[in-house]
């Protein structure tokens, strides 16, 4: 009995997944959460571009629970609501962390709250779509037209209780969650606008 004991609680212990952040990103998150702003990561930055441009991997349940992620959403959305910033939308890459983590202002909601969404996934995406303008905090004093759908359902991860979740979003509110996502497949909006204008030549 005091052997099976053991065994399963060496089991328990082994088998909790640590958290996946690496070293790097954990010295750039740092545990202070009153820090404030991150650094933007820009286009202009061939380093920086190297991480922009990598695809970002999933949070684990230990991930999401640690300390390390409640200071990286404090610290996105003190770089987002940055006046020097100012924008709609941030994800993980554009501060240096290659997570599949997001920050989207709900323009659609009452009071236009910013909400976060860990690793969210387009489960359909509106054949209907449009021409906007869009720019990017991550590629300064640009801007161009990209072609975006309408419509999008997303899949995503409750941080209460782990289950997969699902919401539909329409309008410009879509769009942002188009561009905050690309961001997570190392895409960028200046990416889509030259394939796009490359094949309306």
């Amino acid at each position: 009995m005091f052997f099976a004991f053991i065994a399963i609680s060496l089991c328990l212990f082994s088998c909790t997944k640590p958290i996946t952040f690496t070293q790097s990103e954990l010295d750039l998150i740092g545990m202070d959460s009153t820090a404030g702003i991150m650094r933007l990561f820009v286009v202009d930055n061939p380093t920086d571009t190297l991480v922009l441009k990598s695809v970002s991997s999933d949070l684990t349940t230990e991930d999401i629970k640690s300390d390390y992620y409640n200071t990286l959403k404090k610290r996105m959305m003190a770089t987002v609501l940055d006046t020097a910033n100012a924008g709609v939308g941030i994800a993980a890459p554009q501060v240096g962390i290659n997570k599949r983590v997001v920050a989207v202002q709900r323009l659609d909601k009452e009071g236009e709250p910013f909400e976060f969404y860990a690793n969210i996934r387009f489960v359909e995406l509106s054949k209907e779509c449009k021409w906007g303008w869009e720019g990017c905090l991550s590629v300064p004093g640009k801007r161009d037209t990209v072609q975006r759908s309408t419509r999008v359902v997303i899949s995503f991860i409750d941080e209460k209780t782990f289950t997969e979740k699902k919401d539909t979003i329409e309008g410009f509110t879509a769009v942002i969650f188009q561009h905050e996502v690309d961001h997570l497949e190392g895409i960028l909006y200046t990416d889509r606008a030259q394939k796009q204008s490359k094949l309306l030549q």
